[in-house]
């Protein structure tokens, strides 16, 4: 299986597996001074569909949104919203995992921390060099799903 796992924020973290190999990484899509909130949407979707044009992934995944209000909620329902549109006009099957459920698989704990879960993808990929927590996790979410979907 082909996985696309994504960490969705302003600094989105990725990471897909193809044929065994790993990769992962961040994108940034901070805005610049005087640009528009929807600019970071439209980068957001140029820079998706490369990514499934690259990896060409039978599932993209990504971890749940949460509603806490204000700016950080709308960037990741924005963000959320293209991926379930890119996936529908591509007939890519796409779902989401609860933090909390992410967290306990990984460190047996769904309070884990930002520096727990961290640590636990170094762990787990000792040949990535892990940037934040963004990439963390979606290396993390990547696991999961290859062990959820086998």
């Amino acid at each position: 299986m082909r996985i696309l796992s994504l960490d969705l924020a302003t600094k989105t973290g990725w990471a897909s597996s193809v044929n065994g190999i790993i990769e992962s990484g961040v994108q940034d899509f901070s805005l610049k001074r005087g640009e528009s909130k929807g600019i970071l949407f439209l980068r957001f979707r140029q820079w998706l569909e490369n990514m499934i044009g690259l990896t060409n992934p039978n599932l993209v995944i990504f971890e749940q949104v949460h509603h806490r209000g204000g700016w950080s909620t709308q960037i990741a329902v924005g963000l959320m919203t293209r991926v379930m549109e890119i996936c529908d006009e591509k007939e890519i099957d796409y779902t989401s995992v609860h933090s909390m459920t992410l967290k306990k698989f990984a460190c047996g704990t769904g309070k884990a921390s930002k520096e727990d879960m961290i640590r636990e993808a170094k762990r787990r990929h000792p040949d990535i060099e892990i940037l934040d927590d963004n990439q963390a996790d979606a290396l993390l979410i990547l696991v999961w799903a290859r062990e959820e979907f086998k």
